[in-house]
């Protein structure tokens, strides 16, 4: 852990903010525990109505969440990535989709027009991964391999709104890109054209690709017709 010894003068909003730091670096995952009380009150420096306070502070806000009898847990990342985790809890399944559509189709263009070697083979290795999971019948796999591959993607773009803003869209795509997939028959729908698009630097390719994959996903949402299966993600 790297909190830094806070110092005597506005202790809680500096050991709110270093508490913020950690979880926004990752130190401490979405869904994980934080550390009890008093070691962070050791670690920091400060007592631990200090520690108290600025956990309850960043509860209120959103980023954690205190179980009684069980300890703290990361719920968020940021504010906002908060916001948007309580924003679309009520959210329709179509409606979630809809913004993943204009979310990723944009990355899409943005990536093939500025897309490193790095990220090509990210998204190549991602692309594997993928495929490999969905030949394998492993569908809680695929779900991950399948929101690497569009994040990884997204990562290409670099635009840390951007980017940030689909990390915090993360949790609600797990959830639909898992039902869309209940909802249907198991037809895969390639993402290699994506790829292949992006590497060529083809933006216009990489939005047609991107925006006939999410086309697809979404008319899977609606009822299954008799003519056939529809695609899952």
């Amino acid at each position: 852990m790297t909190l830094r010894t806070a110092r005597r003068s506005s202790l809680v909003d500096q050991v709110i903010d270093q508490l913020r730091s950690e979880i926004a670096a990752g130190v401490w995952p979405v869904g994980g525990k934080i550390p009890p009380e008093p070691v962070l009150s050791e670690t920091l420096g400060v007592g631990r109505n200090t520690v108290r306070e600025a956990v309850r502070a960043l509860t209120h806000a959103g980023l954690l969440d205190s179980r009684q009898g069980d300890g703290t847990y990361v719920r968020a990342t940021s504010e906002l990535s908060s916001a948007v985790r309580r924003r679309l809890e009520t959210a329709e399944l179509i409606e979630i989709l809809e913004v993943r559509r204009g979310l990723e189709v944009e990355a899409a263009r943005l990536a093939a027009a500025r897309r490193t070697s790095a990220d090509i083979a990210a998204i190549s290795v991602a692309l594997a991964e993928r495929n490999a999971a969905w030949a394998a019948g492993d569908y809680a796999v695929f779900v991950e391999a399948d929101l690497t591959f569009h994040t990884a993607v997204v990562e290409a773009t670099h635009n840390q709104v951007l980017t940030d803003l689909y990390r915090d869209f993360s949790a609600a795509l797990r959830a639909s890109i898992g039902a869309a997939g209940t909802l249907l028959e198991h037809t895969d729908v390639p993402h290699g054209p994506i790829a292949a698009a992006i590497e060529a630097g083809d933006a216009e390719a990489a939005t047609a690709a991107t925006h006939a994959c999410l086309d697809q996903i979404l008319a899977s949402t609606a009822p299954k017709s008799a003519t056939g299966p529809n695609p899952a993600t």
